[in-house]
């Protein structure tokens, strides 16, 4: 096996949720496995979410967020455990995303192509996520948004290949031994 230099993103608010543990089943597993592990609490950085100009002007980037960024850049390996709130990503996660994979560190545009150059090849990702939807509603009837957003207009849009995904739920009203179970899964997830 490969040793890989993984950055584990936990896209929940607290740390004290079931995504909290799930980030720390992963990164005790992947550790134990041989990789190195750095681990990025969004819920304990110290950034404004929104990107106030768009793309118009430039956003100074906060301390936590340049060093999120060096993470990135040293990362071969993302995994980002995040809940599913409304279908999409928590506001948290989606501010990050769009202050911290920003062009010219994600992406560049490219004169005449309607393509942009993807500036984090060679990347791979995990997406691990938590809902109190089903998962099979969510995949079949609901066309899971937020992991279409993550995997394809995100991740792929700056050349991030995601291998694979674990979809947990229904969180609300699950029993102990379901959540171990899913622990279990997260941890053979992250020692492969």
């Amino acid at each position: 096996m490969q040793r890989k230099r993984i950055l584990l993103i936990l896209g929940h608010p607290s740390g004290d949720s079931f995504c909290g543990a799930i980030a720390d089943q992963y990164q005790q597993a992947a550790a134990q496995a041989g990789h190195d592990v750095r681990l990025l609490r969004l819920g304990e950085l110290a950034f404004d979410p929104l990107l106030r100009s768009g793309y118009n002007g430039q956003q100074p980037l906060e301390a936590d967020l340049l060093r999120a960024q060096q993470s990135i850049a040293w990362a071969d390996h993302l995994a980002l455990v995040f809940p599913v709130w409304w279908g999409g990503v928590p506001t948290l996660l989606k501010g990050f995303l769009d202050r911290v994979f920003l062009p010219g560190f994600a992406f560049r545009y490219r004169q005449g192509s309607p393509f942009p150059e993807k500036l984090l090849k060679g990347r791979t990702a995990h997406l691990v996520a938590t809902m109190d939807t089903p998962p099979w509603f969510f995949r079949w009837f609901q066309r899971m948004p937020a992991l279409q957003q993550m995997r394809r207009t995100t991740l792929e849009f700056c050349g991030i290949r995601p291998t694979r995904t674990l979809l947990l739920g229904p969180i609300i009203q699950s029993r102990p031994e379901r959540r171990e179970g899913w622990l279990r899964q997260v941890q053979a997830l992250a020692a492969g």
